[in-house]
């Protein structure tokens, strides 16, 4: 295996991770959970903190146009999954199904908001991202990776959040505003967290990759 099939095979992992939560998340998006009895969030903000590692981890060793690249491609993906589960919802169930089409458009009636929130939140808040994590790159050059990491996680974070909430479970009335307000306010506060907490995975993260490509890194 040479060099740059190397720099190829990590850009195709971290790729694959990259969408596959994505999607799963938008899947399972409509189940929603409490967070130690204070606030209510939807199950797929779990997946999202992956998302946030691999994004900095693209930006970093292959450039915003990576970053740019796979974020039009997952959108693309994403609108491609909803057509599907809009078929989906309209292909009725026979009467022995154990999923008859009443649940099935509980869960992924409520997935499709999401989707339609996620592919606006995601595209605007994945361009903010590099936009800002090159910027700090651009003061900081090679050091202060969790400054860069977190400082664009910060911005981007706070956009996707408010978004994808207030078009998922406000428009279709699941929740009130000042409900939305309380719970994206404590989401956006969580994900920030998380952020903080996965620093070290995020150094681990590109020492691993610098060390698998070798010569190809520029």
């Amino acid at each position: 295996m040479d060099f740059k099939n190397r720099k190829d095979l990590v850009f195709i992992i971290l790729a694959g991770f990259f969408v596959t939560n994505a999607i799963v998340a938008e899947l399972i998006g409509g189940k929603l959970i409490q967070f130690f009895g204070l606030f209510t969030q939807s199950l797929g903000i779990i997946l999202w903190p992956i998302v946030f590692i691999l994004t900095d981890l693209i930006n970093e060793h292959f450039g915003k146009q990576g970053v740019r690249k796979l974020t039009f491609i997952t959108v693309g993906l994403i609108i491609y999954t909803f057509i599907l589960v809009t078929i989906g919802l309209n292909i009725k169930a026979v009467n022995f199904s154990p999923v008859n089409d009443e649940n099935f458009k509980i869960v992924f009636g409520q997935s499709q908001w999401i989707m339609v929130g996620s592919i606006i939140a995601f595209l605007l808040s994945q361009l903010v991202d590099v936009s800002v994590f090159w910027l700090l790159r651009a003061k900081t050059g090679n050091k202060y990776i969790w400054l860069r990491a977190t400082g664009s996680t910060v911005v981007s974070q706070l956009i996707d959040t408010f978004v994808v909430q207030f078009i998922a479970f406000v428009l279709p009335g699941k929740w009130a505003f000042n409900e939305f307000l309380k719970n994206a306010c404590w989401g956006y506060s969580f994900k920030l967290l998380v952020a903080l907490c996965l620093i070290p995975l995020i150094y681990v993260g590109h020492f691993a990759i610098k060390k698998f490509m070798g010569k190809t890194e520029k």
